[in-house]
């Protein structure tokens, strides 16, 4: 029996917010849950004009570098949720950052001229809001911010200005959204 993030006793699995996850062995030997601090939202930077599917976040992806597909969900223009990663294990979408985080993706974010915008449906935008709410249930301590409200604050005022952002994605401002 591991000792898990929560203070139960388990055999390798923690029932943590109505989910069931996976322990994981820390370097003391003792099961641990990962904790998730962060909901990081990103668009798949695809024009509104053409499909992106899960399998080809995924070709990208591995194209990168990666072993599979890097984000946790996937929200089609249809607003259909692809799971792509279990929960319990950690992302390849934000680095210095996936170790806590789950990461949230939608496709498009990207105008017909290939310039950033929100190009969000409104399906999108209503799944990804209840997708965000059901996750802030299961991890009530947790922030959604955006991919590019990661980026270097330079000038050190607590803010990162949009002339700091290293990239626009999720192409929209996810602060303003109200996510409970």
């Amino acid at each position: 029996m591991g000792h898990c993030f929560e203070s139960c006793y388990c055999d390798g699995f923690c029932l943590i917010g109505g989910v069931e996850c996976t322990c994981y062995d820390d370097i003391n030997g003792m099961s641990v849950m990962r904790k998730i601090d962060l909901i990081i939202i990103h668009c798949s930077a695809t024009r509104a004009d053409s499909d992106f599917s899960a399998q080809d976040v995924d070709t990208a992806h591995r194209y990168r570098g990666f072993s599979s597909w890097g984000y946790h969900y996937y929200i089609r223009k249809s607003g259909q949720v692809e799971l792509m990663r279990s929960e319990d294990v950690p992302g390849a979408h934000a680095r210095g950052y996936n170790a806590n985080s789950l990461g949230v993706c939608y496709e498009g974010g990207l105008d017909m001229n290939g310039r950033p915008a929100d190009t969000r449906t409104l399906r999108q935008k209503e799944v990804m809001h209840r997708l965000v709410a059901n996750l802030l249930q299961s991890y009530p301590e947790a922030r959604v911010v955006g991919h590019r409200d990661l980026s270097p604050d330079k000038n050190y005022n607590g803010i990162v200005d949009p002339w700091e952002r290293t990239k626009e994605c999720p192409c929209f401002e996810v602060k303003a959204e109200a996510w409970e």
